[in-house]
């Protein structure tokens, strides 16, 4: 099936070919349909899924029926997200897809100023992605009102209720009127998942996708254990001692993306980043450069390599682990295709050692260790004045948190995750 087979407008449609894409992913091929007819939906998906394209097209076209632009300070489509860095890729897509229709997005989140977010609510939005946390303290200062909702998202519920911000998502929905079109997504579904689905969603179509849960048999897969200081020298030594002349490389952000392929180039190896900051001509260069062998490593982003097709592609190479396990198997599924053999290598540093676990229990096999070679010293690193060097301790993400019989200690998880997103 094409996307021009699921009687999206052309504005979207011109919006996905622009992106490379043609082909919608099964959630998207399920969902969309029953959306647009404006039916509630109960989504049971992982990340990487293609989800976010799975709401967001359908809301962008209903809300251009609708015909009603912002009008300060009513918002009428909120997308929830448990994290920033979801939020921001939400985000991105509606800014991605909407691009010709005139509507206005904005997203918020918290740890940062609120005094730019609050501008971009004044100025009035149609579409607001938010995390939980922000979004409340927006709505107590009289900054955001959600009596004009009409699409409501609940993206990714389990793993708010695992960050504790079950609290504030049940005062935010008490909020919203009762008429309106929800969309909940969730990838497991716990009792308390399936009771908050059962009193927010009307005789909804419900939509189970079974993520892929393991690469072909024709990818070798190794990992490489390195300080995270030393990666870029490891890169560097793999691809030239393995003699690896075209070569996907994955990171987790768009910055380390360009970082990577900078590194790269300074050391005689030419190289490209691609990811949705990148203008279409850029993004286009890239890959075909790519393609055309011109280009001997492509670095990428999750969300910027989901048009990539590279026929006969040798090699991925993991920089850094992706968080949600899935992934790792549409990653390293670039290579191996068709029956061609592939390799896949992941660099594993110490604070990666929880996704590596992740990774190796939903593939169901050990990745093989490889020897590190010798590697420059890792520069010292730079600690801010007052503050860590540490990053965020993953048990906020477990599936089974400990339960507390005190109250207290579940307002102290909620701040803190409230405050961290």
């Amino acid at each position: 099936m094409k996307f021009d087979q699921l009687n999206l407008i052309a504005p979207l449609l011109n919006a996905l070919q622009q992106k490379g894409y043609t082909e919608p992913t099964p959630i998207q091929e399920q969902s969309i349909p029953h959306l647009l007819e404006r039916k509630d939906l109960f989504g049971c998906a992982q990340t990487g899924t293609g989800k976010t394209a799975a709401f967001a097209l359908p809301i962008l076209q209903l809300m251009h029926e609708d015909g009603d632009a912002a009008r300060n300070p009513y918002v009428h489509a909120l997308i929830l997200a448990p994290t920033r860095e979801l939020a921001l890729q939400i985000n991105e897509s509606f800014d991605a897809y909407g691009k010709l229709l005139g509507l206005r997005n904005a997203v918020i989140f918290g740890g940062v100023s609120q005094h730019p977010q609050e501008a971009a609510l004044r100025r009035g939005v149609d579409i607001l992605i938010a995390t939980p946390g922000r979004l409340l303290d927006l709505m107590q200062q009289g900054l955001v009102k959600l009596d004009r909702v009409r699409y409501f998202v609940l993206d990714e519920a389990d793993r708010m209720l695992d960050m504790g911000f079950i609290h504030d998502i049940k005062k935010i929905l008490s909020k919203l009127p009762a008429k309106k079109q929800t969309f909940f997504f969730s990838a497991t579904v716990p009792e308390e998942i399936r009771s908050m689905a059962g009193a927010l969603l009307h005789n909804p179509i419900r939509v189970n996708v079974t993520p892929v849960s393991a690469p072909a048999e024709t990818v070798q897969q190794s990992v490489y254990f390195v300080a995270k200081e030393q990666k870029r020298f490891l890169l560097k030594r793999v691809i030239e001692d393995q003699g690896i002349d075209h070569v996907l490389v994955f990171t987790r952000t768009k910055r380390g993306a360009d970082r990577v392929a900078r590194d790269l180039t300074k050391s005689g190896i030419k190289a490209e980043s691609i990811h949705g900051d990148k203008s279409q001509n850029a993004r286009q260069r890239a890959l075909q450069g790519f393609k055309d062998r011109k280009v001997q490593v492509l670095v990428a982003t999750d969300i910027a390599a989901r048009g990539i097709d590279v026929v006969q592609l040798s090699h991925v190479i993991n920089f850094e682990i992706p968080e949600v396990p899935e992934t790792y198997v549409h990653r390293i599924g670039r290579t191996g295709r068709a029956g061609a053999s592939g390799i896949a290598i992941t660099f594993c540093s110490p604070d990666e050692t929880d996704y590596l676990k992740d990774v190796q229990k939903l593939i169901k096999r050990t990745l093989k260790t490889e020897v590190t070679p010798n590697l420059p010293p890792a520069p010292p690193r730079v600690v801010p004045e007052g503050g860590s060097s540490q990053r965020p301790q993953r048990k906020s993400f477990t599936r089974n948190p400990p339960k507390s019989n005190s109250s207290s200690s579940g307002q102290r998880a909620t701040a803190t995750s409230r405050k961290r997103y």
